[in-house]
């Protein structure tokens, strides 16, 4: 039998995860995921591929998502009362156009000490709207593309076992910054076939592989590149059809609902493998 073995969302894109027992999905994913990002005074999406030290930024946000919380070690902590009316700006996210509500001056004050650059922080519109792509579409936050990212326990330790043999140690789960963790599943590689997913009562359309990037040879406890691991031993057996590394897989959302750790997955579509 397979179940939810971890629950993390990400309320600002590319900082820190928070861990939870239990979340509500909403069409844009687990709440508050990617509600938040971190962007330039030109309002370029910052990343761990290039702003590694987002990592040290641990945030969490108030289950009405009306405070959001930011720590980062040897900083004091800054909780901002979230803007969701004020005026919108433009924001860049992979050279796509959206738009943010910049959350103020102590925020981007608080940020641009941490990360050495100057930030601003907004946070998703009320009104925004983005279609993901992929086989099965929908809608997201600030997320790189689609709503949720599914990896089991089986790919995890397929991954340590080969970096074993090349004489590695194993890399965090962590630094692959999943949704939900599924065990179970006897092969690894499942969630690449696993095409519809019931998880209580939400339903899971599978959309696209997890095409890898640099975010991966990031230390998420130092905030600094430790690479060129997992990249060079998922480059000998993970490589997609269409380019790049292929490691999870995405999900889009059918039916929102509330999951839990614990709750069991059940399977109702399989499809044939992308990679």
């Amino acid at each position: 039998m397979s179940r939810v073995v971890a629950l993390s969302y990400y309320p600002v894109k590319g900082c820190a995860g928070a861990p939870v027992a239990e979340a509500q999905v909403t069409p844009a994913g687990l709440a508050h995921d990617r509600s938040f990002m971190v962007v330039s005074e030109q309002g370029v999406f910052r990343t761990q591929r290039r702003d590694p030290r987002l990592a040290l930024v641990r945030p969490a946000v108030e289950a009405d998502g009306r405070r959001l919380t930011l720590r980062a070690s040897g900083t004091e902590p800054l909780t901002v009362h979230v803007d969701t009316t004020g005026a919108r700006r433009a924001v860049d996210l992979f050279g796509a156009p959206f738009q943010g509500i910049d959350q103020g001056d102590p925020a981007a004050a608080w940020l641009s000490d941490v990360l050495g650059a100057r930030s601003r922080l907004v946070r998703v519109p009320p009104e925004h709207h983005r279609v993901t792509d992929g086989r099965t579409p929908g809608t997201s936050g600030y997320a790189d593309s689609c709503a949720l990212h599914v990896i089991s326990r089986a790919t995890l330790e397929l991954l340590d076992l080969e970096l074993a043999a090349r004489g590695n140690p194993p890399v965090p789960a962590d630094r692959f910054r999943a949704n939900i963790v599924i065990d179970g599943w006897d092969d690894p590689h499942t969630e690449d076939r696993a095409h519809r997913l019931d998880i209580g009562a939400t339903h899971l359309g599978y959309a696209k592989l997890a095409i890898r990037c640099a975010v991966t040879m990031v230390d998420q406890e130092t905030g600094t590149r430790a690479g060129p691991e997992p990249l060079r031993t998922l480059a000998g057996y993970r490589r997609a059809a269409e380019g790049g590394i292929a490691f999870g897989a995405k999900f889009a959302v059918l039916t929102p609902g509330k999951i839990a750790v614990g709750d069991e997955v059940t399977v109702t579509a399989w499809g044939r493998s992308e990679l």
